[in-house]
């Protein structure tokens, strides 16, 4: 089994660009209202959903590893 991550939207940050939905389809939706949320609570380590994340305009995505907690974006400075 691969690495989980936990998935979050911050929907008082989210702007509704829809970025996350183009970039990982299967892992977010937006609601009536252009906000964004996750499928899942957490999913598969996976690089749509790190390029989801990466280019929400916002930064309104983290993801952490789902054992650990440590962040994986956006990363610890």
């Amino acid at each position: 089994m691969g690495d989980r991550w936990r998935v979050e939207v911050d929907r008082t940050l989210c702007i509704g660009s829809g970025m996350c939905v183009g970039h990982a389809p299967d892992s977010f939706d937006l609601d009536a209202a252009r906000q964004s949320h996750a499928r899942a609570t957490t999913a598969d380590a996976d690089e749509k959903l790190l390029a989801a994340a990466e280019n929400c305009p916002v930064e309104a995505i983290t993801l952490t590893a789902a054992d650990s907690g440590d962040p994986v974006f956006p990363p610890e400075e």
